[in-house]
């Protein structure tokens, strides 16, 4: 499991407006002037929220003319719920107390 990766994701979407953006994208994609009106703050602080979740790999951004189109990235959820079953699962398969190994050397 790479931990720092799904550190960097629960960053941004520790957010209440990153996690609201997350929920209005897992519906259809988005021009940014269309999550703009949920919200009740400007577009420069949209782009800010905006670049976060891009840079953690939670959404993509397609440019067409003036306008962003935001879509929540099917592999981002596909690979977050699995990390998260892995994670709080008790199924022992992938335990980390099983593999010392792992343990000893990844305690980031």
């Amino acid at each position: 499991m790479d931990y720092k990766k799904i550190s960097l994701v629960l960053k941004a979407m520790a957010d209440p407006n990153r996690m609201k953006i997350i929920d209005l994208l897992s519906y259809s994609s988005m021009c940014a002037c269309d999550v703009l009106r949920h919200f009740d703050f400007t577009q420069p602080t949209l782009s800010h929220h905006m670049k976060v979740l891009e840079s953690a790999g939670i959404v993509s951004v397609n440019k067409q003319g003036q306008w962003h189109h935001y879509t929540l990235k099917e592999e981002f959820v596909r690979d977050f719920m699995a990390s998260m079953v892995q994670l709080l699962s008790d199924s022992g398969e992938d335990c980390l107390c099983q593999n010392t190994k792992e343990t000893k050397g990844d305690r980031n």
